[in-house]
């Protein structure tokens, strides 16, 4: 943290930058206006200057997390394989700003914040030949899943450990003699690579195997 008085200048991306930070650290009710000013080392009055009131610097906060969550560029030669990168991509972004994400979705604004992945999808079914309600059923079960998954990884992660745990759960006989079977569900989930594998086959399903 910085001791009042280092900075020179402060800016309003320096102020959005720093609460954002703060936000991601601690979550939305930890930003308060006196300790955004001790994170940069400035007075109160002069973040009120740059952003308003707590109200206005939160809306400003939104609308930079909207713009940054609106970069999203397909990645691939078939419009399955872009399909599965713009999947791949929204999770990641849910996944690294949680606290931004919940407070998006506080002010009323999720539909917006997911229009960008959706128009993207969008492009890409209608590039696989799909309109109408089929291009619509598939843009929404790809968000679906993609929001599904990352509940379900978040409430893994806040669990108790489990006991037993998976490892003592399944044996060979549990797996019915299929004992490969067995070693894999009692390792460590990889939720990436079950996520990948996951909307590989619900596009694969959506587009057919050709797209």
């Amino acid at each position: 943290m910085k001791g009042k008085g280092t900075r020179t200048r402060l800016g309003r991306e320096d102020v959005l930058a720093a609460a954002e930070r703060l936000v991601m650290r601690h979550g939305p009710r930890a930003l308060t206006m006196r300790g955004l000013a001790d994170e940069l080392g400035a007075a109160v009055t002069s973040i009120y200057w740059h952003v308003g009131n707590r109200e206005a610097l939160l809306d400003a906060l939104v609308e930079r997390t909207l713009a940054d969550l609106g970069e999203i560029r397909p990645a691939g030669r078939a419009p399955a394989q872009r399909v599965v990168s713009v999947a791949r991509a929204l999770r990641r972004q849910l996944l690294d700003h949680p606290h931004l994400v919940a407070m998006v979705h506080e002010r009323g604004l999720t539909e917006r914040m997911f229009l960008p992945a959706q128009r993207a999808l969008v492009h890409e079914v209608h590039e696989a030949g799909l309109r109408g309600v089929r291009a619509a059923d598939a843009v929404r079960a790809v968000q679906v899943l993609v929001v599904g998954h990352v509940l379900v990884e978040r409430n893994r992660e806040r669990a108790p450990a489990q006991h037993p745990g998976e490892e003592e759960l399944w044996t060979a006989r549990a797996a019915q003699g299929d004992g490969a079977l067995a070693r894999a569900l009692a390792g460590p989930l990889d939720p990436e690579a079950l996520f990948t594998t996951s909307v590989k086959a619900l596009v694969t399903g959506l587009l057919g195997p050709g797209a």
